[in-house]
C-alpha cells in the first residue's frame, strides 16, 4: 500500500520543548469515565515504535495520557491565530487537542502525536473540548481513504471510548464520546505564523521559520528565485510547493475537506483535521461538503484557490521579517505547481505510470470532461478507466483518444478485477456508524479499513510528496 511505513525503535524527540514558552501552554487532558479502545493503527504503530505497547499501556498513553518514556512531561496547547471562512479570529488555538509527544520514525522524519477531544484548554472558548464517536469513525475513514489515494495525510492512530454523553446540535444526542490520537508530520500552522506577526514578535516569527526549516527541510527555491537565499522565502517556496500538490491531490482524489482555514493548514504541507468531508458523487465543481459553507468558499473547485489565498496570508505574516519581492515570487509559482501536481496525480491513479507533461495534462482535461458528461461517480470513472471497462462512445472518446494504449490492464493486484472500487460516499459512512451506534458492532468499520488498505496496495507506491526533503538534524547533511 503506497508504500509501507518503515519500522523504527521508539525514538522521542521534543523538538518543540526550544520553543515551547511561546508557542504553546500546557495542560492536562480530561479524567474521562472510562476507557475502551475502539481502534489502534497497526500499520503506523510500529514506524515510530510503538508496535509493542500493549493494550493495557496503550489505554494509559493514550486515553489517560501518562507521559511517553522520556517525552513531553505535559502536554501542549498550542497558540494560533487563523482566517476562518476569510474572517481573521485572533481567539483561537487548540481547544480540544494537544501535542502528547514527539517522536522520530523509521524514515528519520519529526513526527507529532496530537489529540482531539482530549478536554477544555485555554482556548476551548465555550467548548467542552470533547469529541464524538461518531466524529472519532469518520476521521478513520477519511484518513484511511485518503492515505489509500497517495494524499499526504496525518493518520489516525488511535481512537478510545470515554464513556461520556455528548449533546451536539449536528447529530441526534445526546452522542457517544471519544478521544482521538493523530499522528502527523507537525502542527505548525499557517495561522501560527499569523499570530505572532499580529502580536509583533518578530523575534519569535523569526525563530519559528528556523524552527519550521529544521524540522521540515525540503529543496531549496528555483535558482532564479529572488531572495532564495532568505529564510522566510525559503520557508514560503517550500509551503507554496507542498500545499499547491496537496490541493491537487485533493481533486484527483475527488476529496472536498469542507474547511481549508489557515488554522487548518500546515506548514509541512500534510492534509489533517476532517470535519464535514465528503467524496464526491459525481465530478461537480460547486460541491460542498459543509453545510454552512453557504457561499461555497470551499466547494470542490475552489479548493486550489483556498489554499493559494492561504499561502499569502502566510506570506502577509512573513512581510515584518521578508521584504516582498521574494515572497511574491514565491507566490507566484502556485498555479504552475499545481497544474504539475494534478497531471502526475491524476495519471498516477490512472495507472498510467509512463505519461509525459503533455498526455497527464491531456488526461486531466478530457478525464474532467467524461466524469462531467457521463455523470459517473470518479471512483467508479477511475477503476473502469484503469482496468479497460470505460463505456465507449461519444462522451468518453476524447479521453480514451488521451489514453490511448496506456492503461495497465490486469496490473497484477486482484483488487483491478473487483466489479466496484472503493469509494467512501457519505451514506456509506453513515451505515458504518449505524452498525456501531445501534449495535456496537464495529466489524463493518474493521472491515472498510482493511478493505480500504488493500485498494491502495493495488494502487502501489504513491506520487513522491512535493517539497520534502530527507535531512538528518543531527548533521544537517541530507
Amino acid at each position: 500500500m503506497n508504500g509501507e511505513p518503515q519500522p523504527s525503535t521508539y525514538r522521542p524527540d521534543t523538538q518543540i520543548a526550544r520553543i515551547a514558552d511561546w508557542i504553546a501552554d500546557p495542560v492536562r487532558a480530561a479524567d474521562f469515565p472510562d476507557t475502551k479502545l475502539r481502534f489502534r493503527n497497526d500499520r503506523w504503530d510500529g514506524a515510530v515504535g510503538l508496535d509493542s505497547v500493549s493494550d493495557e499501556d496503550w489505554l494509559r498513553h493514550f486515553g489517560r495520557f501518562e507521559p511517553l518514556p522520556d517525552n513531553l512531561r505535559k502536554p501542549l496547547a498550542l497558540r494560533y491565530h487563523g482566517h476562518q471562512f476569510r474572517n481573521y479570529n485572533p481567539d483561537i488555538g487548540d481547544g480540544r487537542g494537544f501535542l502528547f509527544a514527539q517522536l522520530r520514525d523509521g524514515a528519520d522524519r519529526l513526527l507529532d502525536l496530537g489529540t482531539k477531544g482530549s478536554g477544555q484548554t485555554p482556548y476551548s472558548r465555550f467548548g467542552d473540548g470533547r469529541l464524538t464517536l461518531k466524529g472519532a469513525v469518520r476521521e478513520v475513514l477519511a484518513t484511511e481513504m485518503l492515505e489509500a489515494l497517495g494524499v499526504h495525510t496525518s493518520k489516525t492512530f488511535s481512537v478510545i471510548e470515554t464513556g461520556e454523553a455528548l449533546d451536539r446540535n449536528d447529530e441526534p444526542s445526546p452522542t457517544r464520546s471519544a478521544v482521538m490520537v493523530r499522528l502527523s508530520h507537525g502542527h505548525i500552522r499557517i495561522g501560527s505564523f499569523q499570530r505572532l506577526a499580529a502580536l509583533g514578535e518578530e523575534d519569535h516569527l523569526a525563530a519559528l521559520v528556523d524552527y519550521a526549516l529544521r524540522n521540515y527541510p525540503g529543496p531549496p527555491p528555483p535558482d532564479n528565485a529572488p531572495g532564495r537565499d532568505l529564510p522566510p522565502a525559503q520557508l514560503l517556496h517550500l509551503v507554496v510547493e507542498r500545499l499547491a500538490d496537496l490541493a491537487a491531490s485533493y481533486v484527483a482524489a475527488g476529496f472536498v475537506h469542507g474547511v481549508l482555514n489557515t488554522d487548518n493548514m500546515n506548514v509541512s504541507g500534510e492534509s489533517f483535521d476532517y470535519g464535514p468531508w465528503r467524496w464526491l458523487p459525481r465530478w461537480d465543481a460547486g460541491f460542498t461538503a459543509a453545510y454552512f459553507d453557504h457561499s461555497g468558499l470551499y466547494a470542490f473547485g475552489r479548493q486550489a484557490e483556498a489554499i493559494h489565498w492561504n499561502c499569502a496570508q502566510l506570506a502577509i505574516a512573513l512581510r515584518p521579517i521578508c521584504e516582498a519581492p521574494p515572497l511574491v515570487a514565491a507566490l507566484e509559482r502556485f498555479q504552475e505547481l499545481f497544474t504539475h501536481h494534478l497531471a502526475r496525480r491524476f495519471a498516477w491513479r490512472l495507472g498510467v505510470a509512463d505519461a509525459g507533461a503533455e498526455q497527464a495534462t491531456e488526461l486531466v482535461t478530457t478525464g474532467e470532461s467524461a466524469m462531467v458528461a457521463t455523470g459517473m461517480q470518479p471512483d467508479a470513472f477511475f477503476h473502469a478507466a484503469r482496468t479497460g471497462r470505460l463505456a465507449k462512445g461519444e462522451d468518453t472518446a476524447a479521453f480514451r483518444a488521451a489514453l490511448g494504449e496506456s492503461h495497465p490492464q490486469g496490473d497484477g493486484h486482484p483488487y483491478w478485477h473487483d466489479e466496484e472500487p472503493q469509494s467512501m460516499l457519505i451514506e456509506e459512512v453513515e451505515a458504518i456508524w449505524s452498525h456501531i451506534d445501534h449495535d456496537d458492532d464495529w466489524g463493518p468499520l474493521y472491515d472498510k479499513v482493511a478493505a480500504l488498505r488493500r485498494m491502495g496496495d493495488a494502487h502501489g507506491p504513491a506520487p513522491v510528496q512535493a517539497g520534502q526533503a530527507k535531512v538528518s538534524i543531527a548533521t544537517g547533511v541530507a
